[in-house]
């Protein structure tokens, strides 16, 4: 991840980097993924200046997303709720 960081400050563009979840979140009582729950979850949390989780609660409703915005640097952090519409794979504001 240090990598991608200096890749992006070189260039100075927006470098856009996906993580897989480790498999504690599914031993949490509310199975919510935190920060911490990132594979090699340290230098993701350490470099990254925005981490956004993804997640529905349940099965049911599959329309709708959570957006939760876990890090950011240079802004605020919390939860949105989207309407997810499968049919194009977008989400979009409810």
């Amino acid at each position: 991840s240090r990598q991608l960081k200096i890749l992006a400050n070189d260039f100075r563009v927006p470098v856009i980097a996906l993580s897989q979840l480790n498999r504690n979140v599914e031993r949490t009582a509310d199975a919510v993924p935190r920060l911490s729950d990132l594979r090699e979850s340290g230098a993701i949390e350490q470099d990254a200046d925005v981490v956004i989780l993804l997640r529905r609660e349940g099965f049911f409703p599959r329309e709708e997303l959570i957006m939760d915005v876990a890090k950011n640097r240079h802004g605020e952090t919390g939860e949105v709720r989207l309407h997810w519409d499968g049919r194009y794979s977008r989400a979009v504001s409810q």
